[in-house]
């Protein structure tokens, strides 16, 4: 019984990235009318909110596109940097979106950067005191082990406002700017939910694990 929740969040893991690239590759093929490259779109959603000290570079691979914050710098991707289609304006102006949270001080974006570093450091602590936990039959390591990942699921739930806000800012400067056609926008739309629930994809297996860590706990005990 303790493979299922494995089982189903490979299965739900799996099922989120093949959306999200058939997405990608869907509104990839589609030009935008303006003949907007996704550094172009990204730069102007920055101007038009007063901000001129983000820097856009572009970056090798499929899909690797983010903004650093200790840089300020936002990195598209090869399929997005230079290329004008309705998806690549979409991802570039998502990853403008997280440039404007933190000029702006959203919250949950400054509660995300607060508890990085202790969740990594939990993420690798919880590894750890499970495993040991479950070699030893130590009830205690265990829960030590299920508190530390606690913090990884509560971090990876902050995440989902953040990203759902990044692509929200993005789809109402679309619709304000008139930068591209309705029927434009409704594909960056749907491309950016479809990569909205590789989040909540993220989220539903972290819960599954920890389901699966305390069904094991149970045992134990």
């Amino acid at each position: 019984m303790y493979w299922i929740p494995v089982i189903i969040s490979l299965l739900i893991t799996l099922i989120a990235q093949i959306h999200v690239r058939s997405a990608f590759s869907r509104y990839s093929k589609i030009g935008n009318s303006r003949g907007l490259t996704g550094a172009e779109a990204a730069r102007q959603m920055l101007l038009e909110n007063g901000i001129t000290d983000v820097t856009i570079e572009p970056i090798p691979g499929s899909l690797t596109d983010h903004y650093d914050p200790r840089t300020n710098t936002i990195r598209l991707s090869q399929d997005v940097y230079n290329v004008s289609s309705v998806a690549a304006v979409g991802v570039a102006m998502h990853e403008a979106g997280h440039a404007l949270q933190y000029a702006t001080g959203y919250a949950p974006i400054r509660l995300r950067n607060a508890i990085v570093k202790s969740t990594n450091i939990s993420s690798w602590v919880s590894y750890f005191l499970v495993m040991l936990g479950i070699l030893c039959s130590s009830y205690e390591l265990l829960t030590f082990g299920i508190i530390a990942f606690c913090v990884v699921v509560f971090f990876q739930i902050v995440t989902l406002p953040v990203e759902f806000n990044a692509s929200s800012r993005a789809v109402k400067t679309l619709k304000a700017g008139g930068w591209l056609q309705e029927e434009e926008i409704k594909g960056a739309k749907e491309m950016l939910s479809a990569a909205a629930m590789t989040y909540v994809a993220a989220v539903a297996v972290s819960l599954l694990h920890l389901l699966r860590l305390l069904a094991i706990r149970g045992n134990r005990r």
